[in-house]
């Protein structure tokens, strides 16, 4: 992973896109809400310093050791795949208008529909309720699928969701790991 990127490198990540980092058969897709300015700047997702994502995965049993975001690719081999509602890098997520997410929540579902996963677990309740109409949405499994696929929503990693601690994530992911994966 570069260096930590420069405020002009922040300001030029504006609108970036990463990767998504999906293939066939997976267990669980998580889904972001959409790239931060640093991960854009850096290449990997969920990289900005503060995030709990990787911490929490590792926590779970998800990986056998705690990945960097600069190992993001490695995670396939886990069963596990990343992707992001909104595309385009942002500053926080509140730039995001609700027809960018009403439109993320169509393209995701067309993913979803050709990669198979699963389970998609989405990261950001707020953000899930308002781009799927589900208000009344908690943390958790959801009765609702999504193309097929199991959905989960969970907290948003992000350092700015204070209400979650380490000890939360890592309950809920391995509460998702279990249903998804057994054990």
């Amino acid at each position: 992973m570069r260096a930590r990127p420069s405020a002009a490198d922040l300001r030029a990540a504006h609108g970036r896109r990463l990767r998504d980092l999906l293939e066939p058969g997976l267990a669980v897709v998580f889904c972001g809400i959409n790239p931060s300015l640093y991960s854009a700047a850096v290449g990997h997702h969920f990289a900005r310093p503060g995030n709990r994502f990787w911490q929490a995965l590792h926590d779970a049993r998800f990986t056998d050791r705690l990945l960097t975001p600069a190992e993001d690719r490695a995670l396939l081999r886990h069963g596990c795949g990343l992707t992001n509602l909104v595309a385009r890098a942002t500053a926080s997520a509140d730039e995001l208008s609700p027809e960018e997410l009403a439109r993320g929540a169509r393209r995701l579902a067309a993913k979803v529909r050709r990669v198979r996963p699963r389970c998609v677990a989405f990261l950001g309740l707020g953000a899930y309720r308002e781009a799927f109409g589900q208000r009344a949405a908690r943390i958790g499994p959801q009765r609702e699928t999504l193309a097929g696929a199991r959905l989960w929503v969970l907290p948003n990693p992000s350092g700015r969701t204070a209400a979650y601690q380490r000890a939360d994530f890592a309950r809920l992911f391995r509460e998702l790991r279990a249903d998804v994966l057994g054990g």
